[in-house]
């Protein structure tokens, strides 16, 4: 059993700036839970304080009940996979993966063992004796992964290890990387800018936004119910039109929606596949651009204001440029300054 759990963490840099405020966080064992945001929200900056190589200014962190808040990297169970590999080069893979156990005195016949294990673990297999200046960037990652479980800890942290290789090979690795994270049992965390990578591999996501807690769910819960407008416009794509209500009706411009809230200015929020477009001459919107997918299509819209948005259809064919549509939202969300007050 291993548990992570943040208790009030912060990490004021400076005089002010707050990285990190106030944060907490049970993460249950076994569990995958990744930390989403911009850049600058703090989530790499707190994921650096669990692996210890930041202080944290307040708050506490613990493994398994056992307080770790100022214990030096070496010292917490925990193993860290950095986005650049931060492997020694001038070593081969076997002696990459073995320096650690040496530091920790295990013997060498433990260290062999231990080392074609997870090597076969990682897909790697008979690679000990390869220069890592030699492997692809995939099989470098593979190695800074063994590395880490190689040490066998109770809490394993991953700062984006995928950021600097392309999609396909992106999307080849996270797939490998939950299937082996499933396979051991480990309790992970999991940083990531990427919304896919949060989406397909997490079992929750944390999304933040300036050192503090927008949501905490799962990512289907997430994906189709934001608690924010923030989250609702930075996770996958979302059409956001600020607007007014009035007797139950939202309006921007011509657009308007049924809308059973009390009267003021509102967001409305509605995913591109849940807007449907009927070809209508005196339309509320006119087609800027349609792109056809294959699998589907994605048509661009523009308000007779200049209001973008875009909405997702099987037939891009039916579609074409200046081509004037109605907008008929199967499911929507409204919010007023930070609070969710509708959702269809």
């Amino acid at each position: 059993m291993s548990v992570l759990q943040i208790k009030d963490v912060t990490k004021v840099f400076g005089t002010s700036l707050r990285a990190v405020d106030t944060f907490s966080l049970d993460v249950a064992d076994g569990e995958l839970v990744c930390l989403l945001g911009p850049s600058g929200s703090g989530k790499s900056t707190l994921l650096r304080m669990v692996g210890g190589f930041e202080r944290p200014s307040g708050g506490e962190i613990t493994i398994d009940g056992e307080d770790i808040t100022h214990l030096p990297p070496e010292k917490r169970p925990t193993g860290m996979v950095f986005q650049s590999h931060a492997l020694w080069t001038h070593m081969n893979v076997f002696k990459n993966l073995a320096f650690g156990l040496k530091l920790r005195r295990v013997p060498a016949p433990e260290i062999k063992r231990r080392v074609e294990a997870v090597l076969e673990l990682v897909g790697l297999a008979g690679y000990g004796d390869r220069h890592v200046a030699k492997l692809s960037g995939g099989q470098q990652q593979r190695v800074a992964l063994a590395r880490s479980l190689v040490l066998e800890p109770k809490i394993l942290l991953l700062d984006e290890p995928f950021a600097s290789l392309d999609q396909h090979l992106r999307e080849r690795l996270r797939e490998e990387v939950r299937d082996i994270q499933q396979r051991l049992g480990i309790t992970t965390l999991f940083v990531t800018h990427g919304q896919d990578e949060a989406l397909s591999m997490a079992d929750r996501i944390v999304v933040m936004r300036d050192g503090r807690t927008e949501q905490i769910d799962r990512p289907d819960v997430v994906y189709r119910e934001p608690q924010t407008p923030f989250v609702a416009g930075f996770i996958g794509t979302m059409n956001l039109v600020e607007g007014i209500v009035t007797s139950g009706t939202f309006t921007r411009g011509s657009f308007s929606v049924p809308l059973p809230v009390p009267d003021g200015e509102a967001t409305l929020a509605v995913r591109p596949e849940s807007l449907d477009l009927v070809a209508a001459e005196n339309g509320v919107a006119k087609v800027h651009r349609v792109t056809d997918y294959g699998t589907h299509g994605l048509v661009y819209l523009d308000l007779d204001d200049g209001t973008r948005l875009k909405a997702m259809v099987s037939h891009p064919d039916l579609f074409g440029n200046g081509q004037r549509v109605n907008l008929i939202p199967r499911e929507l969300a409204a919010y007023r300054g930070d609070a969710r007050i509708y959702r269809s």
